[in-house]
């Protein structure tokens, strides 16, 4: 028989992983103002790019924003009487070339299955 050392089995304290894990840094939540919107409108109204704004009762309205605040911007339009226009009746906005590029997509499309039939 061969003799057993006597081994004495080192575990360490649990109040070591507890102070270790305290130590650790948890995400910190994204901050609330990102500044995208600002820097979006800033943009769009120094190069005065003409804009189709949709209305939460699918109304669109198309021009170019002069100014914006917290709660609004003024659409300026060609025409027409410019709006001032409260964001939360706002649904989406986007760049009136879009709407020119869709309907290009659109008029080829049938056009092209016009041909094919």
């Amino acid at each position: 028989m061969t003799k057993m050392a006597n081994r004495k089995l080192i575990r360490p304290e649990l109040t070591d992983f507890k102070q270790s894990s305290r130590s650790v840094r948890r995400k910190q939540t994204p901050p609330e103002r990102t500044n995208a919107e600002e820097f979006y409108y800033l943009k769009q109204m120094a190069a005065k790019t003409p804009m189709v704004v949709v209305l939460t009762d699918d109304t669109e309205l198309k021009g170019w924003i002069e100014w914006y605040d917290k709660s609004a911007i003024k659409l300026n339009r060609h025409n027409q009487p410019n709006l001032l226009i409260l964001k939360h009746n706002i649904r989406y906005m986007f760049k009136e070339e879009e709407l020119k590029r869709q309907r290009r997509r659109e008029a080829r499309a049938n056009g092209s299955r016009a041909d094919a039939g």
